[in-house]
């Protein structure tokens, strides 16, 4: 048992010596365990005190006021800090065995799998792109013949569908070379990204006519693209051309199919005579006035049409800006459904979110070890994971709003068995009617089928509805990323990227979705306080305000909002900072993390929560009253060169004119005053009056953060600067702040 979970017992794969008996996968628990329970119960002593503290030494009306916006902000970290231990209390790590899968079921015995893969903008997500992620999942090592690759193209365009034709002829030539060289990655753009030595072998020939050929398709797809038009010639190749009309719009088009792949069929062969996988095209109806539900509306429309042509047993879903990194990923998470004694129980196995654009230090801290090696692992520990939308194999059963009825065994299943001798018009036609905006009035999808519709991380609201029926999930962080996809190059994608999260995540909190609404009786206790880890971002947004603001503010009035530091009280508060700070430094270091790397995820953490997180918190509070309704922003995986070279080396990317820009440029200017202003102003009263250091620090601290706006606001003068009306607003409004709190 690990750790009491009793859903989940930790193994030993080595108790017996016969392989038939034997798991198909491992858990085990994280080290430390003691140090860390330890360290909790100091820091909940320590907070605890400083509560009192604040509670029983509230000042007169003159210090009044900052004094309670701390004892505000303390509060809100501390509870929020006891929340976040529910992640880290009982982290388990999950291991696979492939070699006893193997031996245990050959190829013929495997079930089918399902790949969706959803794209919205040919423009925000080239269709370039989109082709190399489906090569890198056609090209898994898995019998082809079960393998079926579905795109979902909500913008409805033709430049989408035909890379995609483009890409159903290069896979016959490169599924063969992947799986006879044992290429990695698996997707063209990043695999020819490096280039090889030419010293005459056969595979050197190969991998220059491989590139030739792909460089071929790869302009041709863009030139299409740039036009914003495929040629005639082209359309009069293909059949499927003729689904686009002169009336059809993004909008307003009607459901297109287009099988491009028959697997099922024998003569869908590669170069070298091997079966192919299946691949369809979907671009589900649209209609004006009709609701479409994103990308939740997507994944339901792709359950749906996929259940006709080949209704695989398992599905995976990859969003298309990511590929497989990992040609094994399939075989992998089949050790966990099909585990004897564990698997039938299981509902989705999730891969972490990793990046393959991530530069030195990660300026953005798009990748948080900590989140993907102990927090998520701290939420599997309670029996539950979180879907996070992508890299992700599901059960279709549980995905489709079955409940968890204790016999769920997966069979082998081949696609042949629900095409039924059916030709691939007939298909197609069948599978239209499943697309249509219609066919879901009076139904049960978006509630208790399928995705869950209403909120912008239907992912997460989807996955807890599923741990709800009984079924338990797995998160499984492999050594080797299964998945890789492309992270924000700019600050300003970064935090479209992160409000979209956050609101969507006190959606989930504040509805009927919430863990302590759809999970009470059903799920434990731990794991609901550690969805709330995450649902719970945006109200953090106030108590960062606080000690954005108040320090500094409290320097230039000269007034203290910290016990003086001869007395034991100011010990308890420098334990809680020291200890904190210390403590998650050391973990990000033992992680792999590097100190600058630590500092830029605690910049970041600063903004996005002034930010990003603040506005989801004001969105969320206008759909609460009927002035908002839910919205998708959709994050450009196009970057311009300058930016890119910007980005390359590790240099922030500012450059727009925004109220996000805007708030960023005041504080850190607010902080840089009041740091000033204490440091050399009140110098004399600092000797006097100690209580005013702890202010200074933290002002500091806030400086040493900001140093990346304060080179973008004085000393760059390139494109990713902060606009010249940013500064000056920034100024205007921090020079007002100081002057209104010096009077």
């Amino acid at each position: 048992m690990v750790d009491g979970v009793e859903e989940e017992p930790q193994i030993n794969g080595g108790n017996t010596n016969s392989n038939t008996n034997l798991p198909l996968f491992e858990t085990t628990a994280a080290r430390g365990r003691p140090i860390h329970r330890l360290y909790c119960l100091t820091m909940l002593v320590a907070i605890l005190s400083m509560w009192v503290y604040r509670l029983t030494h509230i000042p007169t009306a003159a210090g009044r006021f900052p004094w309670l916006a701390m004892l505000f902000a303390e509060v809100v970290f501390g509870l929020y800090w006891f929340i976040s231990q529910a992640t880290r209390w009982r982290v388990v790590y999950r291991y696979p065995f492939k070699d006893r899968l193997s031996s245990r079921y050959k190829d013929e015995k495997l079930p089918a799998v399902d790949i969706f893969i959803c794209t919205a903008d040919p423009t925000m997500e080239p269709p370039s792109m989109v082709i190399g992620t489906v090569l890198s999942v056609m090209s898994f090592n898995y019998p082809p013949e079960k393998l079926s690759v579905y795109l979902s193209d909500d913008a409805g365009s033709d430049l989408t569908f035909y890379g995609l034709l483009e890409a159903s002829q290069f896979a016959t030539r490169w599924i063969p070379f992947c799986k006879k060289y044992h290429v990695e990655p698996r997707t063209p753009q990043r695999y020819f990204s490096d280039t090889i030595p030419f010293d005459g072998s056969e595979f050197s020939k190969q991998w220059n006519d491989m590139k030739v050929l792909y460089d071929d398709i790869k302009n041709r797809v863009d030139s299409a693209a740039a036009r914003g038009s495929v040629s005639k010639e082209v359309k009069d190749q293909h059949r499927g051309f003729s689904e686009w009309n002169s009336t059809a719009t993004r909008q307003d088009h009607q459901p297109i199919v287009q099988i491009l792949i028959d697997g099922w069929n024998p003569a869908a062969v590669d170069a070298e005579g091997n079966r192919l996988p299946t691949l369809v095209y979907l671009s589900r109806e649209k209609r004006p006035r009709k609701p479409h539900n994103f990308k939740a509306g997507a994944m339901n429309a792709l359950i749906r049409v996929s259940s006709e042509i080949s209704n695989a047993p398992i599905i995976l879903n990859v969003d298309c800006d990511m590929y497989a990194n990992d040609p094994e990923a399939v075989r992998d998470a089949l050790c966990f459904f099909l585990d004897e004694k564990h698997g039938q129980r299981i509902s989705y196995v999730q891969h972490p979110q990793y990046f393959y654009n991530i530069v030195k230090d990660d300026v953005y801290a798009n990748v948080s070890l900590a989140l993907n090696e102990i927090e998520l692992c701290g939420i599997d520990g309670f029996g539950g994971a979180l879907y996070i939308g992508t890299g992700c194999f599901h059960r279709r059963e549980s995905l489709s709003g079955k409940k968890y009825l204790g016999s769920h065994k997966i069979e082998c299943h081949n696609v042949e068995d629900t095409t039924k001798g059916r030709g691939v018009r007939e298909l197609e036609e069948a599978s239209k009617a499943l697309a249509a905006c219609s066919y879901e009035n009076g139904t049960l999808w978006g509630k208790e089928m399928g995705l869950v519709y209403g909120c912008p991380v239907e992912d997460m609201a989807t996955g807890l509805t599923i741990h709800c029926r009984g079924w338990r999930p797995v998160f499984y962080n492999p050594r080797k990323h299964g998945f890789l996809g492309i992270a924000p190059t700019s600050l300003d994608v970064c935090l479209v990227q992160y409000k979209r999260w956050s609101e969507g995540l006190f959606q989930i909190f504040v509805s009927k979705y919430s863990p302590f609404i759809n999970g009470r009786g059903k799920i434990s206790l731990g794991l609901q306080i550690g969805y709330c880890n995450f649902l719970l971002w945006p109200p953090l947004s106030l108590p960062t305000f606080c000690y954005a603001i108040v320090p500094a503010i409290s320097l230039i009035r000269g007034t203290p909002i910290f016990p003086e530091a001869s007395t034991s009280w100011f010990f308890v508060f420098t334990y809680v900072y020291i200890a904190k700070t210390g403590y998650t430094l050391a973990e990000d270091l033992l992680l792999g993390d590097t100190l600058r790397g630590w500092c830029n995820l605690q910049r970041m953490t600063v903004i996005r929560r002034t930010t990003a997180v603040f506005f989801a918190l004001l969105d969320n509070i206008k759909k609460q009253l009927g002035l908002k309704e839910t919205s998708f922003a959709l994050t450009s995986k196009v970057v311009d060169d300058e930016a890119r070279k910007r980005y390359e080396k590790g240099v922030m990317e500012f450059g727009s004119d925004s109220i996000m820009l805007s708030i960023i440029t005041t504080l850190a200017l607010l902080n840089l005053f009041g740091f000033g202003w204490g440091v050399f102003v009140q110098t004399a009263l600092m000797s006097s009056r100690p209580r005013l250091v702890p202010e200074v620090v933290i002002c500091a601290a806030m400086v040493a953060l900001n140093l990346p706006v304060y080179e973008a606001v004085f000393l760059r003068r390139d494109a990713g600067s902060v606009p010249p009306a940013v500064k000056f607003k920034a100024a205007i409004v921090a020079s007002i702040a100081c002057v209104i709190a010096a009077s």
